[in-house]
């Protein structure tokens, strides 16, 4: 299966150790992946601040780099709901590019389902000490329904204990444009999100949405605590103790 690896703008920028993760996992199962080698963007954020038309080049650039892929994996939530929910949208009164938009939507997946579900994988042979507490992403679980997937993964990885959050799914507070639009809200969301994963008793907090993962680690390590951040895949790219990664997540 020939692997095409999106790495969103926020990875690419912020958290290269992501996409690197991510490639070694698949890799690991093998899958022949390859990454693009010029960088293109989804156009989430345009679309969602209501900026339709020019959100259409950015998503033109992505279908025509991704065609060639018999799948296409994202470390990015979002960005895959972004191209399997609303690029057939967006085309749907363009006749040339509706049935190329349509296509990619149905063959993009996030890393986990991916794994479970299209590779039939749960076990990756990863290692990585310790409790960790798992974050449901709101585009993650509400938009493409993503739930027992990154779980059953975490199972499977030796050394890891899985604590759960009560509840485990309520929003972060990021939600793209909407934290910039509504601080207040967006902030008072964050701490109540960083209260459930301390009192979890967990040292590492996981997601499969990076935008997510920074948004609360940077208000963990502002008020002063040591819990850190890492997204699945860089939990299951470990193999050794010695592999565990270096978190890169969070705003001073």
């Amino acid at each position: 299966m020939r692997v095409g690896l999106f790495v969103p703008c926020l990875v690419d920028q912020c958290f290269p150790e992501t996409a690197r993760s991510t490639r070694r996992v698949l890799e690991r199962i093998g899958a022949r992946v390859d990454v693009p080698g010029e960088p293109v963007c989804c156009g989430q954020l345009l679309f969602k601040a209501g900026l339709w038309r020019k959100t259409v080049p950015a998503a033109k650039r992505m279908i025509r780099v991704f065609e060639r892929f018999d799948r296409v994996v994202a470390p990015s939530g979002s960005c895959v709901h972004m191209v399997r929910r609303h690029y057939p949208t967006l085309f749907q009164e363009d006749p040339v590019w509706r049935d190329p938009s349509l296509e990619l939507s149905r063959k993009i997946f996030e890393l986990s389902e991916f794994l479970v579900h299209q590779s039939g994988v749960e076990d990756v042979g990863a290692f990585f000490p310790g409790r960790v507490t798992y974050h449901d992403s709101c585009q993650v679980l509400r938009g493409l329904g993503v739930r027992e997937e990154p779980r059953r993964l975490l199972a499977r990885v030796r050394g890891l204990e899985l604590v759960e959050m009560d509840p485990p799914d309520t929003c972060c507070g990021f939600g793209g444009v909407f934290s910039f639009k509504f601080p207040d809200a967006a902030g008072a969301l964050a701490l109540a999100k960083a209260e459930r994963i301390l009192a979890t008793g967990a040292g590492t907090v996981t997601g499969c949405e990076p935008s997510c993962l920074m948004n609360i680690e940077g208000v963990l390590r502002r008020a002063g605590h040591g819990v850190k951040a890492f997204h699945l895949a860089d939990i299951l790219a470990g193999s050794t103790a010695g592999s565990r990664p270096q978190s890169n997540h969070g705003t001073p």
